[in-house]
């Protein structure tokens, strides 16, 4: 018997793996080059697309494979995840790995919301992968919704790398991409009445990231940054290490491994795309036994309001005064931490022991151990990396609750390798993470709880130099759903000064938002953030006392999470559950809109509810508060740039 089952096995060049619902199928087909492709209720979405890793011995897995064995298996669980949308989630999935001679093996699970696959290797000799052959092949005329990379030259792949991860979105045909640029992940591809894909990729542990290129008409195909040859300290303030010349490989393997999970989430409804939290469920579980210690919450910022503070007798900066003030405010208002943003370090030093006289820290960390207030500190890339291990054990002593780390500003193998090594470290002295210029998450933040959040988004901080041309308001109704695909995002919300679509400009020194204010309101229960910042001075958040305290109240991590409606790049309403308290919020872009939300589920309950002014398209600052019982089905109309945030117990 066993010998006619490894000989059926031998034999079989396709196979099909179905959801749990049976609706998301993927076909899989060993020819002169494993591929996949994958199907929606029976529509295929995406077409016969490669999967194939070359090495320098010049092996090619996936190339003319030689099937040893199969294997399927049925998982329905639930996972812990404290940190995220919900307080668990279910994962639910049908497997199955086809084992190659060549001492690899490729995983693929359906779910119910998409498809993933992933390498794994039982080889222990080391060896070095010279490229990853990954490419998602779709029509012509199927929509691309990507962000592109804006560093480096066109058709200069190499000098791309060095990315921020930070654009907003391009719309077109695959036709129609731009085939001299590079996009980052996730991406999200419109196949018309047949269904959504987006593609982003998990688990991505000493391995470079996935970049997608058009190529021809129809074929996004995957492009990895090399391994790094020279890199040299450098870029802001010195506090980077970009990469002058890579090697002809992209990553460096010692023994056996599994390699990143590439996920296509596929769904009929933009809505159920950015439900989708395939990119957590996959992440490797937690490697820290106790995170009972990791407190999610908000955060006081000082740099994206310049400091700027008003009747006080003191000048306010980068001073211990000023972060006393923060601090006080914080407390005032029940907000857990003060962020010290960078200018608390010396200069152009890259050593985070070096302090400037302005500051005394420990007088602030205790100071703020007084009032309840937890601080977190900013530090560059190359001065974290540098001296790590003494720089988390020299502040976790002093009493520093966290680092903001920022300008990695690269997903090469050496620089994935440094976020599970600085996550790693943080954990150990008990630190929150937050990750700055940086990639999407790929799991981090399960593997490791205290990883509170991540930028890798074109957040409000661009609104200090964009400008008016910039459609911002765009941008915060399509991240939902291709961004937060991915993870969370540290896009520091909470603009006081609201310029709308008419009056907003550009301004350094005391910044607006685009949009309204119930559309900054929004964005607080829209956007999946554990660590989330307060974007405003102290000053104008104390003269807007009922939308500060929202603000300041809100969770920041949820027990349940639902899309109550939407569609990319035009409107979303979501719906987030902590104890017995929902919250919903809704955003638009440019575009008034008329919207009737089905709160049946709520009927009865006292309604807090946030909605813009009657003048809010002319004043964007202009909204209305009112108290009321949730009906069935509630009404109501966003202005331009709008939202609106309900608070329901």
């Amino acid at each position: 018997m066993a010998l006619c089952l490894a000989w059926g096995a031998s034999a079989q060049k396709e196979f099909k793996l179905a959801s749990p619902n049976g609706k998301v199928t993927t076909e899989i087909e060993l020819g002169q080059q494993l591929t996949y492709s994958i199907s929606l209720d029976g529509e295929e979405l995406m077409d016969d697309s490669p999967i194939g890793m070359t090495l320098t011995t010049g092996e090619v897995w996936g190339q003319n494979p030689k099937l040893k064995s199969q294997k399927r298996q049925k998982v329905d669980q639930m996972i812990p995840s404290p940190m995220y949308r919900a307080s668990q989630l279910r994962d639910n999935y049908n497997a199955l790995t086809l084992t190659f001679k060549g001492d690899y093996a490729v995983e693929f699970r359906a779910y119910d919301d998409g498809i993933a696959y992933r390498f794994t290797t039982t080889r222990k000799t080391p060896f070095i992968v010279k490229k990853d052959n990954a490419a998602f092949c779709f029509d012509d005329d199927d929509t691309v919704i990507a962000s592109y990379v804006t560093a480096g030259k066109d058709g200069d792949f190499t000098s791309q790398f060095g990315s921020s991860f930070e654009n907003v979105y391009s719309v077109g045909k695959i036709e129609e991409m731009n085939k001299q640029r590079l996009t980052f992940l996730p991406v999200f591809v419109d196949c018309g009445k047949d269904g959504k894909v987006c593609i982003t990729e998990t688990n991505l542990e000493s391995y470079p990231g996935l970049y997608l290129l058009a190529q021809g008409d129809e074929t996004l195909q995957g492009v990895n940054a090399p391994y790094p040859k020279t890199m040299k300290q450098g870029g802001h303030n010195m506090l980077q290490e970009p990469v002058s010349e890579g090697e002809d490989y992209i990553a460096k393997i010692t023994g056996p491994r599994s390699f990143p999970w590439r996920i296509a989430v596929v769904a009929k409804e933009d809505k159920d795309i950015a439900a989708s939290t395939l990119g957590y469920q996959l992440g490797e579980p937690s490697r820290v036994a106790d995170y009972s210690w990791v407190k999610p919450g908000k955060v006081a910022w000082d740099w994206w309001n310049d400091w700027n503070i008003s009747g006080v007798d003191f000048r306010a900066g980068i001073n211990t005064e000023t972060y006393k003030y923060y601090i006080d405010f914080a407390s005032q208002k029940g907000i857990e931490y003060v962020i010290l943003d960078e200018g608390w370090a010396v200069n152009l030093k890259a050593d985070l022991l070096q302090i400037v006289p302005e500051i005394d820290l420990k007088g602030i960390v205790d100071y703020g151990k007084q009032k309840g207030v937890g601080i977190i500190l900013w530090a560059g890339y190359y001065a974290f990396n540098r001296d790590m291990e003494n720089v988390c054990k020299y502040f976790s002593d002093m009493g520093v609750k966290g680092f903001k780390i920022d300008f990695m500003d690269r997903d090469d193998q050496l620089m994935t390798e440094f976020m599970y090594r600085a996550a790693s470290t943080c954990a150990k002295y008990h630190l929150l993470a937050d990750f700055h210029g940086t990639y999407k998450p790929s799991g981090l933040n399960r593997t490791y709880p205290n990883v509170i959040n991540f930028e890798g988004v074109h957040g409000l901080e661009q609104m200090k130099w964009e400008p008016a041309t910039c459609d911002q308001m765009k941008y915060d109704v399509t991240i939902p759903y291709i961004r937060q695909l991915a993870g969370p995002m540290d896009y520091t919300q909470g603009a006081m000064l609201n310029g709308g679509i008419k009056n907003y400009h550009p301004v350094n020194t005391e910044p607006m938002s685009q949009g309204t204010r119930c559309h900054q309101l929004g964005l607080y229960v829209v956007l999946d953030s554990p660590l989330n910042m307060l974007c405003d001075s102290p000053t104008n958040y104390l003269k807007e006392p009922e939308c500060t305290d929202f603000i300041a109240k809100i969770p920041t991590v949820w027990d349940e999470t639902c899309i109550l409606d939407g569609k990319v790049g035009e409107y979303i309403v979501t719906a987030r559950r902590s104890g017995n308290t929902w919250y919903v919020g809704g955003l638009t872009n440019r575009e008034a809109r008329d919207l009737t939300i089905d709160l049946s589920f709520l009927s009865g309950k006292q309604m807090q509810l946030f909605k813009d002014g009657v003048n809010a398209d002319r004043k964007g600052s202009d909204f209305k508060l009112t108290n009321e019982r949730v009906n069935g089905r509630m009404q109501i109309h966003l202005a331009p740039g709008g939202g609106f945030a309900a608070k329901i117990q």
